[in-house]
């Protein structure tokens, strides 16, 4: 007679990712929904760019790449949306005349400023009824999860 335990832990395993992956989609719609809702004229990866920059504003091009996990072509394509959008700006970087540097325009930062209380509402929203120690647990488990992986990478 097989182990209920060990089966139903290996089961877990086998749908632990598809649950993360439906779950994560299902956040980034639920978040794009809201941003469309309320016309905040941006999408959920150029969120992605401009919070990057509240957090660092002047990061180049790769180090926004990297800091999101975006491929530089993906990158370059939502900074030129957010520059035409008057959102962001290219300046050239003092020390390196190839590169750019990303900055937030004054427009960008009050963009920032009006889209915070949908992102602080959308992650309510998401983490209703988890009581505090849940999501620490959660954050816990995933960021363990990334540094497994990340001890993998090349």
């Amino acid at each position: 007679m097989p182990d209920t335990q060990t089966s139903n832990a290996d089961k877990r395993k086998k749908t632990s990712g598809f649950i993360m992956e439906r779950t994560t989609k299902r956040m980034k719609q639920y978040f794009q929904r809201i941003l469309s809702e309320a016309d905040a004229g941006i999408t959920v990866d150029q969120w992605v760019i401009l919070q990057q920059l509240q957090e660092e504003d002047g990061r180049s091009q790769l180090s926004l790449a990297k800091a999101t996990f975006k491929d530089a072509p993906t990158v370059t394509r939502i900074i030129d949306l957010l520059t035409q959008k008057g959102l962001v700006e290219r300046e050239l970087d003092a020390n390196d005349r190839r590169k750019f540097r990303i900055c937030l325009t004054s427009t960008g930062r009050k963009k920032i400023e009006a889209v915070l209380p949908l992102v602080i509402q959308f992650r309510e929203s998401a983490w209703a009824g988890l009581s505090n120690e849940q999501i620490d647990n959660l954050v816990h488990s995933l960021n363990h999860i990334f540094e497994n992986l990340n001890k993998n990478q090349a």
